[in-house]
């Protein structure tokens, strides 16, 4: 992505106008219901074509209980239009949402709570300054909740993992959306790599991968730092989550 695209599309989001959150009354707490009003994909059913969703919002529910009434700071990386993450603040009464993504152009709502940077993943350098502003203005170093929904290219979930998992504090929870496109789509399996499913039960088995992203001794500190991997099948042919949840 260079600069001017980069920079045009920031410019549109600063500009647009959008729906603010923060004076809206609705009464919704179900997340599934949630996803659904605000045009989000996880939903049963995905408003914007009435079919069927990713159907994502009963397995976040089961693995958000115990943090449901917490003070949370969540990272989502590849936000689009924001419907998750309007849902997200509708749903924790203690939020705050940091929405990564290149193309914030799309990004439609507002929030006190909601904190949206158009940014290119793969620069470290922006990010690193990015995430060290975030962790100095909110006063937390790591996040509870970091959500990978991003391009779902095989390279991107590798790096993402290897880049972001440290950023999730202990107890926190690290989640791929769509981790299997890379099974399903040539276009979406863009290295030779192996695929995510089975870099995820290597892991779980305390077995190191043949990686050109991760190391030996990088494989060696997440398996010394992940309690447990869970992974889900939401509606779809090609809906699979996986929860990835911090000692």
């Amino acid at each position: 992505m260079n600069f001017f695209s980069l920079f045009k599309r920031n410019l549109i989001y600063k500009f647009k106008k959008k729906i603010s959150l923060d004076i809206d009354n609705i009464k919704i707490k179900n997340l599934d219901e949630l996803f659904h009003h605000y045009g989000s994909d996880k939903a049963n059913i995905f408003k914007l074509n009435n079919k069927s969703g990713h159907g994502f919002s009963r397995i976040y529910e089961k693995n958000f209980e115990k943090i449901k009434n917490k003070k949370i700071n969540i990272l989502e990386i590849g936000s689009y239009a924001g419907g998750s993450a309007a849902a997200f603040v509708k749903y924790f009464p203690n939020i705050n949402i940091f929405c990564f993504d290149i193309n914030i152009s799309n990004f439609k709502y507002k929030s006190k709570n909601i904190h949206v940077f158009g940014i290119d993943i793969n620069n470290e350098k922006k990010i690193n300054k990015v995430l060290e502003s975030i962790f100095l203005q909110y006063n937390f170093d790591k996040f509870d909740v970091i959500i990978d929904d991003g391009s779902h290219n095989l390279s991107d979930i590798l790096n993402g993992l290897k880049f972001f998992f440290k950023r999730v504090k202990s107890n926190g929870i690290y989640i791929i959306e769509d981790f299997k496109h890379p099974n399903y789509y040539k276009y979406n399996n863009n290295i030779s790599h192996i695929f995510i499913d089975e870099l995820l039960n290597n892991l779980q088995k305390k077995t190191i991968s043949i990686s050109s992203v991760f190391t030996k001794n990088d494989q060696i500190n997440l398996i010394n730092q992940i309690e447990k991997i869970e992974s889900y099948r939401g509606n779809l042919d090609d809906s699979d989550i996986a929860f990835i949840m911090k000692k």
